[in-house]
């Protein structure tokens, strides 16, 4: 069976394990330690607590998540997310990524968030491959922004408009407001539709 839900505590140890090889073996992440569950399920809720932390479980294993965070502090920012999006190896070419990705966007529609963002950190050509067919634009690079494993990085960020600028700015929703809404559960289920089997 296949889900697309919000995250529990007892997901900590399968999303640590397909996050851990990023951190220890490739700049996709600037993270240069791998959480401890408590920590991550730390930052999972404090996450949660303002907009979609999403998993997908197949046959009972995480086989991908994706989240939107804050991309910056101060309050101006407040209506923009920052997505990521990791899957695991066994997983790949199920168009789990885009699924999630898609469902979380319109997830964030729900709860009146208006633009999302993404860093890619270079090259990356999946990313940026997957982004851009999700209808991200290119907007700047930050040159040798990082360093990891011995080099310095660049990393390009992408940005998607949710509700075009011409629409009146408007209160973001809580998750307590959308959560049990039919247009929630309907996302979710678009959602699964998109993997392949």
């Amino acid at each position: 069976m296949t889900t697309i839900r919000l995250v529990e505590e007892k997901d900590s140890a399968g999303i640590l394990n397909i996050y851990a090889p990023y951190v220890l073996e490739t700049a996709v992440t600037f993270e240069l330690e791998v959480p401890s569950l408590e920590v991550f399920w730390e930052r999972a809720k404090k996450n949660l607590a303002e907009a979609p932390f999403l998993v997908c479980e197949i046959d009972g294993q995480i086989a991908g998540y994706a989240y939107a965070s804050r991309h910056r502090s101060r309050g101006a920012y407040q209506w923009t997310r920052e997505l990521s999006v990791y899957v695991h190896p066994h997983f790949r070419k199920r168009k789990i990524a885009t699924a999630l990705y898609l469902t979380i966007i319109q997830l964030l529609k729900l709860q009146n968030f208006r633009n999302a963002l993404a860093g890619i950190t270079m090259p990356n050509r999946a990313s940026i491959l997957l982004h851009e067919h999700l209808g991200f634009e290119l907007v700047g690079t930050y040159n040798n922004i990082g360093y990891k494993l011995g080099k310095s990085h660049q990393v390009s960020w992408w940005e998607r408009t949710l509700i075009p600028s011409s629409i009146p700015m408007v209160p973001i929703k809580t998750m307590q407001e959308v959560v049990e809404t039919a247009e929630w559960q309907e996302q979710l289920k678009s959602g699964i539709r998109l993997i392949r089997d």
